[in-house]
């Protein structure tokens, strides 16, 4: 199995559609690390809270340690984990893996691969992030992450799935080139702009390139859409997370005012929003609870 099947194969163990990035999030990180350290092994104590961060911000919205991917990324073959004394890694435990000063690195047989090919990094983080992640994410993680892919060309990756470039167009017109959220409706020179089709259940878990899981959004809504600062209720109203803070009337007008709005629906010809893939997005990636209206 080739290294781009292998880092896409990781999270395949997650069931009925949850999101387990953790891995993900872990690989992107140590690629980063060795793009600017080469193989110098990371000390977990070190990285423990860089770690947690990309955990909280990008991971599911459920609490994880990231002592759970620090050792459990061992098994799939990328990853390995040895203690100050020698030993193999002393399980998912936070105070163990502390304690015994515990240091992890990319296997040996991955380095040599990323030193043969200076392509295979780009890679691998391009597949990594295609498979787990929705791309208005992808910037900001590399960056979280310390990871600079666009220094290195992108060449030959193959991916387990493709787009399908028709869903962008599909979308615009079922939402008539409008925010279901908010009602913009900006054009220039005859084109729409800052206006997106969103997936609600993410492509990178199974979600279909359909209208049934699609929705015209503004940039600033599907961003906001993604991190799960917005989501969406069954009868097809606006959720605004409790979390989220807007100190500033910009902020409050353009975020909290949506709580409780109804969500434009697509036009008469077109099918609506499938309630399994709202239900999805609810659970996996909004950042509950929701705000009241």
């Amino acid at each position: 199995m080739e290294w781009v099947e292998r880092v896409t194969h990781v999270r395949q163990w997650s069931r009925g559609g949850e999101r387990a990035s953790h891995k993900p999030l872990l690989l992107l990180y140590a690629l980063g690390h060795f793009q600017r350290n080469g193989d110098s092994s990371i000390l977990y104590s070190e990285a423990e809270e860089h770690l947690a961060g990309l955990l909280r911000e990008f991971g599911p919205p459920r609490t994880t340690s990231p002592a759970y991917p620090f050792h459990h990324l061992t098994s799939d073959g990328l990853w390995e984990v040895r203690t100050a004394a020698g030993g193999e890694s002393p399980g998912p435990r936070v105070g163990a893996l502390r304690s015994q000063a515990a240091r992890g690195r990319l296997t040996t047989e991955l380095v040599a691969a990323l030193r043969h090919d200076p392509h295979l990094l780009s890679q691998l983080g391009r597949a990594i992030l295609d498979v787990n992640f929705e791309p208005s994410l992808h910037e900001d993680i590399c960056t979280a992450a310390g990871l600079d892919l666009e220094a290195v060309e992108l060449a030959g990756a193959r991916f387990p799935r493709r787009r399908d470039p028709a869903f962008r167009a599909q979308v615009m017109v079922a939402y008539e080139y409008q925010c279901a959220f908010c009602g913009y409706d900006g054009w220039l020179n005859g084109s729409a702009v800052g206006l997106d089709a969103a997936h609600v259940r993410w492509w990178a878990f199974e979600g279909p390139d359909e209208v049934t899981n699609g929705i015209c959004l503004c940039a600033l809504h599907h961003k906001l859409f993604d991190k799960g600062v917005l989501g969406m209720t069954g009868d097809r109203r606006v959720n605004v997370s409790a979390h989220y803070v807007g100190r500033g009337p910009a902020a409050r007008d353009q975020v909290h005012t949506l709580a409780g709005r109804r969500v434009f629906s697509p036009q008469a010809a077109f099918p609506g929003l499938d309630d399994a893939h709202i239900a999805w997005h609810a659970r996996e990636v909004f950042r509950a609870p929701a705000r009241a209206a």
